[in-house]
């Protein structure tokens, strides 16, 4: 490999993979969701410091940037308040396989946009985690009794939403590093985690009891300082590979390793559409990771 883009890539996958299999705690223990959200972007800080002291308190603040930046950050953020809405209004089981193919989104995108190309390796890859990621969520016949006769309405524009919004995210951090350096990319996705934050605190109901032990929001920054530390990598990962492979290969690896960490707790074996959804992640990640790189057909050219 000429570039450390896998070493990033991994070590993301890694992070969310853990941080997927423990992120719920915190809510199991009574602390609500939306205030799990307020810790995340809390949690964004010391990241965010860490990165911009790696770039010498150099933070692109022209125009571009920040415009490019606060639409990273927003997008993040947003799909996140709006996935809150969307699995009140509709099946979990169904919405979440909705959301995981948002890599889709970002494939396109790079494809025809950014004129990104790959392998036989990497497109295998690329296809096998496709295919792999609504499986890790997928229940057949529906996970409740009455699921056959689920409507589709506003939940399911909601969930388009979120998938629309995360695919474009990551097409954006990859067209953003075209002109800036991935430390002032994630301070902006910082700032637009912490400008939601009154949105969520106005999503909260604190007529109800609040866990505020150290297993509720204590619990929460311990687990999505994970998730923090992961987005920084990822953003990393996007300056150096290609958004076309480094989007399927992290989104199909993180729920792989956060199903293998789920399995060594629980103590039990998944379901057959699980066990095919962990085969094709792990041979996903592979073909991906066995890609050798190659230079894009058109090179970026810096947007003014």
């Amino acid at each position: 490999m000429k570039s450390g883009w896998l070493v990033f890539a991994l070590s993301s996958m890694l992070l969310w993979g853990v941080w997927g299999a423990f992120a719920g705690l915190p809510t199991q223990h009574g602390f609500p969701e939306t205030l799990v959200y307020v810790v995340w972007a809390l949690t964004m800080i010391p990241p965010a410091i860490f990165a911009m002291h790696r770039a010498n308190w150099k933070l692109k603040h022209d125009l571009r940037s920040i415009t490019l930046g606060l639409i990273i950050g927003l997008l993040g953020a947003g799909g996140q308040l709006v996935l809150f809405f969307a699995v009140k209004q509709g099946p979990t089981y169904l919405i979440f396989p909705i959301i995981s193919m948002s890599p889709a989104i970002t494939i396109v995108l790079s494809f025809f946009l950014l004129k990104e190309r790959t392998g036989k390796f990497g497109v295998l890859g690329i296809l096998l985690a496709l295919c792999a990621l609504p499986l890790f969520d997928y229940s057949p016949g529906g996970a409740s009794p009455g699921a056959d006769s689920v409507a589709y309405g506003l939940w399911f524009v909601l969930a388009f939403g979120v998938l629309l919004a995360w695919g474009i995210q990551a097409y954006f951090i990859k067209l953003a590093n075209a002109t800036m350096d991935a430390e002032s990319i994630f301070f902006y996705m910082m700032i637009g985690g912490l400008l939601t934050i009154p949105v969520a605190l106005l999503m909260t109901d604190f007529s109800q009891p609040i866990n505020t032990h150290f297993d509720g929001p204590y619990l929460a920054a311990i687990t999505q300082i994970l998730n923090s530390i992961g987005a920084l990598l990822l953003v990393y990962a996007f300056r150096k590979g290609k958004a076309l492979v480094v989007s399927p290969m992290v989104n199909a690896g993180a729920p792989l390793l956060t199903t293998l960490i789920a399995l060594m707790i629980a103590g039990s074996m998944p379901s057959g559409f699980k066990l095919v959804g962990i085969a094709l992640s792990l041979c996903a990640a592979l073909l991906l990771a066995l890609q050798p790189e190659e230079p894009n057909s058109v090179p970026l050219a810096p947007i003014r």
